[in-house]
């Protein structure tokens, strides 16, 4: 058996044997992680950009047009990369792999670098870029960075903060003018955005946190029957009824919610039953869409995990809920191999979101 396989066989029977859905996050499994992580986030091809050519000046190599976040085959990936590298070397610092990670962290957020991004993101034509689910990643990276009280995160974190305001604009502006949500399980999808934009702005800008907190009330309080048998589209890795169920439970009062769960999820067994949502199956890991479907599955763990967290212990509910985040959980974990690039190369922070209790 091979060491990653024991590593995940390990995180399986914890998983198993415990109430929790993920398993105690140890240094071994961390480090596999963060691997995972420093092995693109200076690894700048293959790419793939999403960029707007506004002359032949704007040809350029991916590290000259974004040079914080050029690896990891593309912004977002690098990203929340950066923020597995943060949110595990604090937790554990003395690790062997940490200060790699440390080192990885300052050289490619620096003052430097970080104008270099805000200048690529104020350029003309580029007012959708990475909206919303990168600009929200950029978000939880730097509230990552902001909790890291060393002198050394201190200076990721200072560097970082052009763009967080940047990013805070970018966003203020657009949730003020957006008059649908995006229902969808791909990156558009506005539900679990909105969740990690809210979860930063109620620590650190209180009035994007109730801009945000008004819009999501005004789109979602009244959905009814969200058609979760649908679920999942041949290549979401984010449940649209399950990420708008994980964002309401953050704006409503817990009774509130849970009438608004029984309207908007009816089908919830409350016998323990998991065959209500099974797995999604990845049946080309080399096919990078496709293999969106494990990460689908670590991301539908951590929302099931927070909607039975928001409801009252003795809440019929919750034993699905929670079985069917363990059987997502499991499946989840161990495709986080690093085998394949394209289609594995971001599941170490999906995993690290779920197995840290991120957004809990």
């Amino acid at each position: 058996m091979t060491r990653v396989a024991t590593v995940t066989l390990l995180a399986i029977t914890v998983l198993t044997q415990s109430r929790e859905v993920s398993p105690a996050l140890d240094e071994a499994t961390a480090g596999r992680f963060a691997e995972l992580a420093l092995a693109c986030v200076q690894k700048e091809y293959p790419n793939k950009i999403a960029h707007v050519l506004n002359s032949p000046e704007d040809v350029k190599a991916p590290h000259d047009l974004t040079p914080s976040f050029y690896g990891c085959y593309d912004w977002h990936s690098s990203v929340h990369g950066h923020w597995l590298l943060a949110r595990l070397a604090r937790q554990f610092p003395s690790a062997a792999w940490a200060a790699k990670a440390r080192a990885a962290l300052a050289a490619n957020i620096n003052p430097k670098n970080i104008a270099g991004e805000v200048a690529y993101l104020n350029g003309v034509g580029r007012e959708t870029f990475e909206r919303p689910y990168g600009l929200a990643w950029l978000l939880q990276l730097s509230a990552e960075l902001r909790e890291w009280k060393t002198p050394e995160g201190q200076r990721v974190a200072s560097a970082i903060a052009p763009l967080e305001t940047a990013v805070v604009k970018r966003l203020r502006d657009w949730i003020a003018k957006l008059a649908y949500p995006i229902r969808e399980g791909e990156h558009a999808q506005t539900a679990f955005a909105f969740g990690l934009l809210l979860d930063w702005g109620r620590v650190y800008d209180k009035s994007i946190e109730q801009l945000t907190r008004d819009r999501v009330l005004e789109f979602h309080r009244g959905d009814r029957n969200c058609p979760i048998s649908y679920e999942p589209s041949g290549q979401d890795f984010l449940s649209p009824c399950l990420a708008e169920a994980d964002l309401m439970r953050r704006v409503l009062p817990a009774a509130e919610f849970s009438t608004w769960l029984t309207g908007f999820l009816p089908a919830i067994p409350k016998d323990g039953s998991t065959k209500w949502l099974p797995i999604g199956v990845v049946t080309d890991k080399t096919d990078g869409k496709l293999a969106h479907l494990d990460g689908l599955n670590l991301s539908r763990a951590w929302m099931l995990e927070g909607i039975a967290g928001a409801l009252p212990s003795a809440d019929p509910r919750r034993a699905s809920l929670l079985a069917t985040a363990r059987v997502h959980a499991e499946s989840g974990l161990a495709a986080v191999t690093g085998e394949h690039y394209e289609g594995g190369h971001w599941l170490g922070s999906f995993a690290t979101y779920l197995v840290t209790k991120t957004g809990r």
